[in-house]
């Protein structure tokens, strides 16, 4: 979803900075969205294994160098932080090194089935639904981050040898927005995420990530809606019960003042009441990364796309006119063609498909 906000309120002459938050999800905890396997590829087509070389100096923690690279500038996690020392620990004990492969970077052999199990335990031992997940995310994270060392190129998040950062061109995004990038931690990393266009493209100033799980990034994003006031953060992509207005309906100039939606997040909530944050909807389309990878309906668009399709909306009313958000769009969007064609190359050269069939389910992308 897309949340935005400013810093009081909005009233389209305000030259304070105004933030703007997206996430991939419609629902926190639905299912996160998964590659389909081509009929054409093997084993051999994915990624070989990997061994995280623990042992060895400054491999057996994340350092803050290390975590701000892959487009954060938080601090490291703490809980993440704990799970790597214990992953290391784990290694001393049952005497085997962690090995990573396949598509998303999994653990894999004799340490897997011994980490899962430890994995488990802890997480039935957790009673709190929230605990247990901010577990599950620090896992997930830590793990991929473990696995992608030396493999993903830290900026694009595709391996080294399909970097496409000198492709992209940098941009200056209109300081009246911000983005907020609400991410599902299994999003996080993965080759074919489109949101880490936005920061590659508007830097982290400019579009912040919050992976949903981690308590500090969780923090941080609340407080800065918080101080910027409940009229002034929107959210594109809300789930299917929230009342949308079109952009033209939130921004024109005869757009209320007094904007009322259904439940969408219970921060929200605690923070502002019963009242659910304000949602926008789009009027944009498929985009091209629907030929690579599966989407729940022809209508549905991913990150950047949908990030272009606000841009662009915007330009076309009056009051937002002179700050070239068209330009931006098309930073943006040459951007996403450089991805597209970065995972085409790919696919090829690994003998994969580059066609994917159509997914029906409910998750947004």
């Amino acid at each position: 979803m897309l949340l935005f906000a400013t810093t009081r309120a909005f009233t389209f002459k305000c030259s304070l900075s105004s933030y703007l938050g997206f996430s991939t999800k419609t629902h926190m905890d639905a299912k996160p969205r998964t590659l389909l396997h081509s009929p054409f590829s093997s084993s051999a087509s994915r990624s070989p294994p990997r061994e995280a070389h623990m042992n060895e100096p400054g491999n057996g923690f994340i350092s803050l160098q290390e975590w701000q690279g892959w487009g954060t500038k938080s601090p490291v996690p703490a809980m993440v932080t704990e799970i790597v020392e214990e992953l290391q620990s784990m290694e001393n004990d049952i005497d085997a090194q962690m090995s990573f492969g396949g598509i998303g970077g999994k653990l894999q052999g004799y340490f897997k089935v011994q980490e899962d199990k430890k994995h488990r335990a802890t997480y039935q031992a957790l009673g709190d639904s929230e605990k247990k997940f901010q577990f599950f995310a620090a896992r997930q994270i830590a793990c991929r981050l473990l696995g992608s060392r030396g493999y993903l190129c830290q900026k694009c998040w595709l391996p080294l040898e399909d970097c496409m950062c000198s492709g992209l061109i940098p941009c200056s995004l209109w300081p009246g927005m911000r983005f907020w990038l609400y991410m599902h931690p299994k999003d996080f990393l993965r080759q074919n995420n489109t949101g880490k266009l936005l920061w590659q493209v508007f830097g982290i100033e400019a579009v912040t990530l919050c992976l949903f799980g981690i308590a500090e990034h969780e923090e941080m994003m609340w407080n800065t809606f918080k101080r910027a006031g409940k009229n002034n953060v929107w959210c594109l992509y809300p789930n299917k019960s929230a009342v949308t207005e079109s952009v033209q309906e939130a921004f024109g100039q005869e757009s209320s003042a007094d904007r009322k939606c259904t439940q969408l997040m219970e921060q929200a909530k605690s923070m502002w009441g019963e009242e659910d944050l304000p949602c926008i909807s789009l009027a944009t389309g498929a985009s091209a990364m629907h030929k690579l990878r599966p989407q729940p309906s022809w209508d549905r668009t991913c990150t950047a796309a949908a990030a272009v399709g606000l841009l662009s909306e915007l330009q076309l009313l009056p009051e937002f006119s002179s700050y070239g958000l068209d330009k931006q769009a098309e930073a943006v969007e040459d951007g996403l063609v450089s991805l597209l064609e970065a995972l085409t190359a790919r696919r090829l050269r690994m003998g994969r498909s580059i066609t994917r069939k159509a997914r029906h389910s409910s998750d947004i992308c």
